[in-house]
C-alpha cells in the first residue's frame, strides 16, 4: 500500500547542493536561508573558497530582495576589510555565492574561547571595523546586522578582520530611514523595535554591542530569554559598565557614547571616526609606512642639525606609524627589516634624551650649584661627569651614522627582497633572524593565552629572556629562560591539545 511522501522526506529529495568546478568539504553554518560550505577549486590552483548555497524554494519576495542587494553591493564593495565575492552562480535548486575563505572562524567563537579580550586586542579589531564602517558610510551603506557571528577572521594566527553577510545591507542617504524589522535582536538598536523608525546610526548602536562583548565577554543586554532580552530592550535604563574590569578611559568613553538608547544623543559617525580609541591616524594600513618615512627622514634632519629635542620628538611621532605598519605588512622577511629599523630608531631617540640630560647637569646653572657643595663631592661629580660626556659622545657619532645609512636606505628596503639578510641594507646574522621570529611568534602566543594568566606570566619571562639575549646579558637571560621553562612543565600536562599546546 503506497503513502504520501512526508515533508521530511519532501525536503530530503531536494539535490544536494554542488558546483562541478568544486569539491564540496565540511559544513561552516547554516542560517534561515542559505548554509555555507568549505570548498575546493578541482582545476588549476587548489585554492579554497566559502560557498553560501541559498535554496531557491525557501525564498520570498523580502529574501529575494535582500539577496540580490547582497550581491550588488559585494560585487562593488571591495575593502580589505569586507570579505570579497569571487563569483556567484545558479541551478534549478540553489543560488551560490562563491566568497573567500577565512580559516579563523568568525569574532564569536574567538570571543567565547578567550572570555574579554586584552584591551590592545579589542582595540585592533575595533579600528578594522572602523575602516570598514567609514567605508561603508562613504558609500551611503548601511550593513544593518553588525554581530560577532558576521565578522571573520582570516586566519586562526592573525588579527585580521573581515566584514561578512551583507544580507540585510541598504543603500541609505542622509534623511533616509527604514521601517522593517531588520537585524538580531541582541545587537539591535532599541529604536528598531521600540520606534520602528530608523536609520544608519544602528550600525554605530551595533558596534558598541561588539566592543562591549570584546571588553566584558558578553553582550549588554544578555539574557536568558527572549523575555528577559524585551525587558532589556524597553528599559530605559542607560548602559552601564560592568565593576571588575580594567579599561582604558578612552574604551570606556567610546562604548557609553556608542551605547545611548537616544540616537540623537549617540555619537556621530564624524565624532566615531575621531575618537582617540579609534585613533584613525595610527591604524595599520598601507599610508602606515609612507607616513612614518616622512616623519623620519624629518627627524633626521633636525638630528643632523643638532636640535635634539624636535629630533627626539620626530623619532617618537614616526615610531607611532612604524609600529602600525609592522602589523600591516604581510610580507615576513619585510617585516622583519622594518622592525630592525625599528629598533634603531628606538635606540637613536634614547641616545638623545640621555645627552640632553648629561648637557642639563652640565649647564653653568648645574655647575654654580655644584660650587656650593663640598669639594671631593664636587671633583668626583666633575671627573664622572666628563667621562659620561665623552662615551656618550662617542655613541652619539656612532649611532649618528647609523642613522643617516637607515635614513637613506629604508625607501628602497620597503620595496626590496634580499636573500641573503634579515634587514636590507643592514646585514643581520641568522641569531637576530632566530629572535625576531620568536618575537612575532610570542605575539601569537600572547593573543592565544589571553585566557591564562599563567601562561602569559610564562611569556612574559620568555619575553624578558630575549631582551636580556639582545643585550649579551647572558647570565640573566639564561635565569629567565630557566624559570619560565620550570612554569611551562607544571603548566603543559592540563595544557589540552591544539596549536597553543
Amino acid at each position: 500500500m503506497s503513502s504520501k511522501p512526508s515533508s521530511a522526506n519532501a525536503v530530503e529529495a531536494v539535490a544536494k547542493p554542488s558546483l562541478s568546478q568544486y569539491v564540496f568539504a565540511e559544513k561552516l553554518g547554516s542560517g534561515t536561508y542559505a548554509t555555507v560550505y568549505k570548498a575546493y577549486r578541482k582545476s588549476g590552483i587548489r585554492e579554497v573558497v566559502a560557498i553560501k548555497c541559498v535554496l531557491k524554494s525557501s525564498l520570498n519576495k523580502a529574501s529575494t530582495e535582500n539577496l540580490l542587494t547582497e550581491i550588488e553591493l559585494l560585487k562593488n564593495l571591495k575593502h580589505e576589510h569586507i570579505v570579497t565575492l569571487k563569483d556567484f552562480q545558479w541551478d534549478t535548486s540553489y543560488i551560490y555565492l562563491i566568497m573567500e575563505y577565512c580559516s579563523g572562524g568568525d569574532l564569536s567563537r574567538f570571543i567565547r574561547s578567550k572570555r574579554a579580550l586584552p584591551e590592545p586586542i579589542v582595540k585592533r579589531f575595533v579600528q578594522q571595523i572602523a575602516l570598514a564602517i567609514k567605508f561603508l558610510w562613504d558609500n551611503n551603506v548601511a550593513h544593518m546586522d553588525l554581530k560577532p557571528q558576521n565578522i571573520l577572521l582570516t586566519s586562526s594566527s592573525s588579527s585580521q578582520l573581515k566584514l561578512a553577510d551583507f544580507g540585510f545591507a541598504k543603500h541609505l542617504y542622509d534623511g533616509d530611514c527604514l521601517h522593517a524589522m531588520r537585524g538580531s535582536p541582541l545587537y539591535m538598536a532599541p529604536e528598531i523595535i521600540c520606534d520602528g523608525t530608523y536609520d544608519n546610526r544602528v550600525d554605530l548602536w551595533s558596534i558598541g554591542v561588539i566592543l562591549y562583548e570584546c571588553l566584558f565577554g558578553k553582550a549588554p543586554f544578555a539574557s536568558k530569554s527572549f523575555k528577559e532580552l524585551g525587558e532589556k530592550i524597553w528599559n530605559q535604563k542607560p548602559v552601564e559598565i560592568p565593576q571588575g574590569f580594567n579599561v582604558s578611559d578612552n574604551a570606556r568613553d567610546l562604548t557609553l557614547q556608542l551605547l545611548q538608547r537616544n540616537p540623537s544623543d549617540r555619537i556621530t559617525f564624524e565624532e566615531f571616526f575621531a575618537h582617540p580609541f579609534i585613533d584613525m591616524e595610527h591604524i595599520p594600513s598601507e599610508n602606515s609606512l609612507p607616513n612614518a618615512i616622512k616623519i623620519i627622514s624629518e627627524a633626521v634632519a633636525k638630528d643632523e642639525n643638532g636640535d635634539y629635542k624636535t629630533a627626539v620628538r620626530l623619532y617618537c611621532e614616526a615610531l607611532e606609524h612604524f609600529m602600525p605598519a609592522v602589523h600591516y605588512e604581510k610580507s615576513f622577511q619585510k617585516k622583519e627589516s622594518l622592525r630592525a629599523k625599528v629598533k634603531q630608531y628606538m635606540n637613536r631617540a634614547e641616545t638623545l634624551k640621555q645627552l640632553m640630560k648629561t648637557h642639563l647637569h652640565s649647564s653653568p646653572a648645574h655647575y654654580n650649584a655644584s660650587k656650593r657643595k663640598p669639594s671631593s663631592i664636587n671633583s668626583n661629580s666633575t671627573c664622572k661627569a666628563d667621562s659620561d660626556t665623552l662615551a656618550m659622545s662617542q655613541k652619539l657619532t656612532d649611532e649618528k651614522n647609523i642613522v643617516k645609512t637607515l635614513s637613506n636606505t629604508i625607501i628602497d628596503d620597503t620595496t626590496k627582497n634580499s636573500e641573503s639578510s634579515c634587514s636590507n641594507g643592514i646585514p643581520v646574522d641568522s641569531a637576530v633572524c632566530t629572535r625576531s621570529f620568536s618575537n612575532d611568534a610570542l605575539e601569537e602566543l600572547m593573543t592565544m593565552c589571553a585566557d591564562s594568566q599563567e601562561l602569559v606570566a610564562v611569556l612574559k619571562l620568555i619575553n624578558a629572556a630575549l631582551i636580556e639575549e639582545q643585550k649579551e646579558d647572558f647570565e640573566r637571560c639564561l635565569h629567565y629562560y630557566e624559570v619560565a621553562l620550570g612554569g611551562l612543565l607544571k603548566i603543559l600536562p592540563s595544557e589540552p591539545k591544539g596549536k597553543r599546546k
